[in-house]
């Protein structure tokens, strides 16, 4: 290989929302890219959650550079004001601007290792001088190589989610029980996932977006005529504050603080009964086969059917092994950026703008952007992303000056990291909520006795 780096096209690893609008900033700046995706399609992660609405508008999550890509299409941008569902996002965001960057993108090929042309991670000899390289395997066993001047791995945290044990580990059980287990928002719309969990007792693990979409839809469903039964018991690591829900009606992304609310309301109404202050050890099954859980302190729960865990994300950094990255050791993030994601002290609109020098690496040219450059913290807006890549395009480019030049406003309050409901209707927040001894299922909110509900709540840890 003895093209000049300067000549050789930046890979983008993944098309989705991210990696696509960094291949359309690397368009418009006349920038040769090749974008490769696991995936059969392009946005292939967000239609495995196409059921779930995003809490963000259309206004908020279509990239700029691609939007102007896209012109010439004839494509429409939908009503900046409404809200896309994940399969709006892909059909009519993400498939119109993969077509349009015609063959840049190559779907069914994974990346299984990055590294320097002749350099694995422990050889600093003129190392900086040499190309990326990139192993990929296609869906059909065919192994490729191919060379960059640059990486850009958009390649997201969807498919490696947290499990249920409360040490970050799978609990004991866990891999054994996964028939009962699921890390996604249940689609309930469709027949056979309806049925699985119709008139069934569900624990929902986890405190962020995604289990306020859980714990909402089984609520929807024990209301339904074919629900009846239907009971959901949330399993909460710590106790239940005045944050617990979010923003409510105080957060600049209504739809996402309408989703803690209905979160609440499912609480409320008592379709859900609230475990705090519960970490997950063991999984076991008892003579019919339901699911047990048991806590590190020895707890254990009535028997459930079913189980969604949904704890968070977290990278794959597998196959960067060869790379010299500068990861947050708590995070997984770039440590420059790490500070400034903390989810102990920030969310989403608390988040500083940032761009190319904090994704920055020790080495040079390779960036991780999107959800994967927040490593475990879920406070990622789609908005934050397309700003990095702009950021991060100019850089390789050369254009300093625009790459440093940060500029985005991000909505405040609330919890981030998932998606919305389907037209979550707007309510009052009545109360931040309270709990009783940690020990026992709780019910919070319009029949917590007096004194007990004031916002704030009293054993949050």
């Amino acid at each position: 290989m003895n093209a000049p780096t300067t000549e050789l096209p930046v890979v983008v690893i993944g098309a989705g929302p991210v990696g696509l609008a960094a291949a359309a900033h690397l368009a418009e700046r006349g920038l040769a890219s090749v974008v490769l995706e696991a995936g059969q399609t392009a946005g292939a992660g967000v239609r495995e959650w196409a059921h779930v609405r995003l809490f963000s508008t259309w206004g908020e999550v279509v990239d700029p550079a691609a939007e102007k890509l896209l012109a010439p299409t004839g494509w429409s941008k939908p009503d900046g004001g409404t809200y896309p569902s994940g399969g709006d996002w892909a059909d009519l965001y993400l498939k119109p601007l993969a077509d349009a960057l015609g063959d840049t993108v190559r779907t069914g090929a994974r990346v299984t290792g990055v590294s320097r042309t002749g350099r694995d991670r422990i050889v600093d000899a003129d190392r900086e001088a040499q190309p990326f390289v990139v192993h990929v395997e296609h869906a059909d066993g065919r192994e490729e190589r191919l060379y960059a001047r640059a990486v850009i791995d958009a390649s997201g945290t969807w498919a490696t989610p947290g499990p249920a044990g409360g040490s970050g580990l799978p609990a004991l059980g866990e891999r054994a029980a996964a028939e009962r287990i699921a890390y996604r928002v249940p689609d309930l719309k469709d027949p056979a996932v309806r049925a699985r969990y119709a008139g069934r007792r569900t624990a929902v693990i986890g405190s962020g977006a995604s289990a306020f979409t859980a714990l909402s839809c089984l609520a929807g469903l024990a209301e339904a005529e074919d629900g009846a039964g239907t009971k959901a018991v949330w399993i909460l690591r710590r106790g239940i504050s005045g944050s617990t829900f979010g923003g409510g009606t105080a957060d600049q992304l209504p739809a996402r603080g309408a989703l803690g609310l209905a979160a609440k309301a499912a609480v409320d109404d008592g379709h859900a009964d609230a475990v705090t202050g519960f970490r997950t050890e063991v999984i076991e099954r008892d003579g019919d086969g339901r699911v047990v859980l048991v806590a590190e302190d020895g707890r254990r729960l009535e028997p459930v059917d079913e189980v969604i865990v949904l704890t968070g994300f977290r990278p794959d950094l597998s196959f960067l092994s060869e790379i010299r990255l500068g990861l947050d050791e708590r995070l997984q993030a770039p440590t420059a950026l790490a500070p400034l994601i903390d989810p102990n002290q920030h969310s989403c609109g608390t988040v500083h703008p940032h761009g190319h020098r904090e994704l920055a690496h020790p080495e040079q040219g390779v960036y991780l952007v999107g959800m994967k450059s927040y490593g475990r913290a879920p406070t990622f807006l789609a908005m934050t992303g397309y700003e990095q890549v702009r950021s991060v395009v100019a850089a390789i480019a050369g254009d300093t000056e625009s790459a440093d030049r940060v500029e985005l406003v991000l909505p405040e309050t609330g919890v981030c990291g998932g998606a919305g409901l389907f037209d979550a209707p707007e309510t009052d927040q009545t109360g931040g909520g309270c709990c009783a001894p940690a020990t026992q299922p709780i019910r919070i909110g319009a029949n917590v006795p007096a004194g007990e509900g004031a916002a704030g709540g009293c054993c949050g840890s």
